[in-house]
């Protein structure tokens, strides 16, 4: 299975989805292809959850030919999308491919650069949006930021989602394309319950707070902005 398991964190290893990445960190890949490329990573990332975290089930066909046997993934109407705003956007896209029955919602978060990041390498979080659907135990939720940095944003939007859920889920899953170990141990730390899922988990954060080597901002390479 192309999911490993590294302590506080699931490692994605599909081939494909280590292709896209390498081709979404390299300089040289302009706005449309990495806009492009972060769907297709969000659709993988997708297949890849289906594939290791969800179950099947025996049901009974009937072929224009006879009776069989097939087996169908259970869960799939029954599955929450969470789209951290703004960079998650593409991301959540590709996800949808995945899973086109899944109910959305949306939360717009954002560090306070200006204010920095301080001694416990936390950042300030202004949440200025927040649209949930319904959320039940029965629910396989999926939060998805395609960066998991210091892990500020990420612990203030999962403490909106499980203070508005109606019923605490019993899957619960926290999807970045890249993350870094400080992110991953405190989001892991706060929230024990979430599996973390990531494409890679990069060397270290820098004193401004980005991952190395990292992708960039993956907002503004994905919207043209600065």
């Amino acid at each position: 299975m192309p999911i490993e398991d590294r302590d506080n964190a699931y490692l994605i290893t599909h081939a494909l989805a280590k292709d896209t990445l390498s081709r979404l960190r390299d300089i040289e890949t302009e706005q449309v292809a990495f806009r492009k490329g972060l769907v297709k990573l969000g659709r993988i990332c997708g297949y890849e959850i289906i594939d290791g975290a969800m179950e099947t089930e025996y049901v009974s066909i009937e072929t224009p030919l006879q009776e069989t046997t097939g087996e169908r993934v259970k869960g799939l109407d029954d599955v929450v999308i969470i789209n951290v705003l703004r960079a998650a956007t593409p991301f959540v896209e590709g996800l949808l491919k995945a899973f086109p029955r899944a109910k959305q919602g949306v939360i717009s978060a954002g560090r306070d650069e200006e204010a920095g990041m301080n001694d416990a390498g936390e950042f300030p979080i202004t949440i200025d949006y927040v649209k949930l659907p319904e959320i039940r135990a029965k629910d396989t939720v999926i939060v998805a930021d395609p960066m998991l940095a210091t892990g500020s944003t990420m612990c203030a939007v999962l403490d909106h989602v499980l203070a508005n859920a109606v019923e605490q889920p019993t899957d619960l899953f926290v999807l970045s394309a890249v993350s870094a170990p400080d992110g991953l141990l405190r989001v892991d730390e706060e929230y024990p319950n979430a599996d973390l899922l990531t494409v890679a988990i990069d060397d270290y954060l820098d004193d401004d707070g980005y991952i190395v080597p990292g992708l960039g901002d993956a907002g503004d390479r994905a919207f043209r902005t600065t």
